[in-house]
């Protein structure tokens, strides 16, 4: 694990509720995080000495696991042979340089969203990881964008996908939460170090919106502001700059359409993501707080109103650990898993990670110049080939 903070502590967990994976070594440079990771560590196995991984073969009982190696700086810990794999959950700033050094060796990888906090360093790091492609051919880089697992939204996926609804031309996306959480050294309260919102928070998002729609996103059009969060708060200073709400509409090459709903100061609200995606055959509803699906099929009768919409709650048998996403990232994580063992593609790219935060960038732009984004003006995108 490199980067042992709130999402760090989150993946270890995670990992150790799987079958087949034990945590070995972390890096981190400060010594609180550090020590997160070794509680972490500690009380699971405490509390699940039996947790595959952690009994030696031939045993009738558990066996303590090796002593955690913790290390300061990310280099160290990829050189010491001590990991088949690495989970890169530093602050966002900081995911390409320590890409660029994962990228360098044969060790699997997957990496917390955002990709990068700029166009230019996720185009680096894409380019990076195809030019080494030769060298490490059966490497798995795994981009994290864990919402793709979250139960009710993984059954509103395969219900598009199965066809209920027809090809879906309307995508809705209502996220009403609470403020950012406190991270170390306060790294989250400024665009700089995220990205920004709408790519720090947001990218999640537009990964859905793609994935849902299957088509590519041509153009940006968002209005958001800094209207209630953090405006008293200040740092060596610095008033922070993250954005706490916005408007976010994305047109795609085949005409369909999504739009992102997000306030931060909404924590007042039942579900905090409620997601719609509507064809001409009907209108699929996820609610993640409360684990619902609504499948609604249109009629001929449209006079009368009488539509048929059922709700399911979803229940995730499969899931190990609920966490912090509704067991979302114990879900990602075994598919990971699986991708390694099997040596099978990973399922969700660094592509995806460049264009879900690509859209993000946009909308900044968007917002900044009061002016829709044509995502094919870019630079960074312009020769870059889409693959939905």
């Amino acid at each position: 694990m490199i980067g042992t903070g709130m999402m760090g502590v989150e993946h270890i967990q995670n990992i150790l509720a799987m079958e087949g994976a034990v945590v070995t070594a972390v890096a981190d440079p400060h010594p609180e995080s550090q020590e997160w990771a070794r509680i972490a560590v500690r009380t699971w196995f405490d509390q699940k000495p039996y947790q595959h991984g952690l009994v030696s073969a031939g045993s009738d009982g558990p066996v303590a696991p090796a002593e955690l190696a913790v290390f300061d700086d990310h280099v160290a810990l990829l050189d010491s042979g001590l990991v088949d794999a690495v989970v890169v959950a530093s602050p966002n700033h900081t995911h390409v340089d320590v890409l660029l050094d994962v990228l360098d060796r044969p060790i699997h990888v997957l990496v917390e969203k955002p990709l990068c906090t700029t166009l230019e360093d996720c185009r680096r790091v894409i380019e990076a990881a195809d030019a080494s492609k030769e060298r490490f051919p059966d490497r798995v880089v795994w981009m994290g964008l864990e919402y793709r697992y979250m139960p009710p939204i993984r059954r509103l996926i395969a219900e598009v996908d199965g066809g209920t609804i027809g090809a879906p031309r309307m995508v809705a996306i209502r996220e009403h939460r609470f403020p950012f959480l406190v991270k170390v050294d306060n790294w989250n309260r400024f665009s700089r170090n995220t990205g920004g919102t709408l790519v720090e928070k947001c990218c999640h998002f537009f990964d859905l919106m793609i994935n849902i729609i299957g088509s590519k996103p041509t153009r940006v059009m968002a209005s958001g502001g800094q209207d209630v969060n953090h405006l008293d708060e200040t740092y060596d200073g610095e008033v922070p700059d993250i954005l706490d709400n916005a408007y976010v509409i994305v047109d795609f090459e085949n005409g369909a359409r999504a739009m992102l709903d997000l306030c931060m100061f909404a924590e007042a609200s039942k579900n905090e993501r409620e997601i719609s995606v509507v064809g001409p055959k009907g209108k699929l509803e996820a609610l993640d707080t409360e684990s619902l699906i609504r499948v609604g099929r249109r009629t001929d009768d449209i006079v009368s109103g009488i539509n048929i919409v059922s709700e399911e709650r979803v229940s995730a048998p499969d899931v190990k650990h609920v966490g912090l996403h509704h067991g979302a990232s114990y879900l990602e994580h075994v598919d990971f898993l699986d991708a390694i063992v099997s040596g099978r593609p990973a399922a969700v790219t660094l592509r995806d990670g460049l264009w879900s935060a690509a859209i993000g960038f946009a909308a900044h732009r968007s917002i900044d110049t009061g002016a829709p984004v044509d995502l094919w003006t870019l630079d960074e995108l312009s020769d870059l080939e889409f693959v939905s």
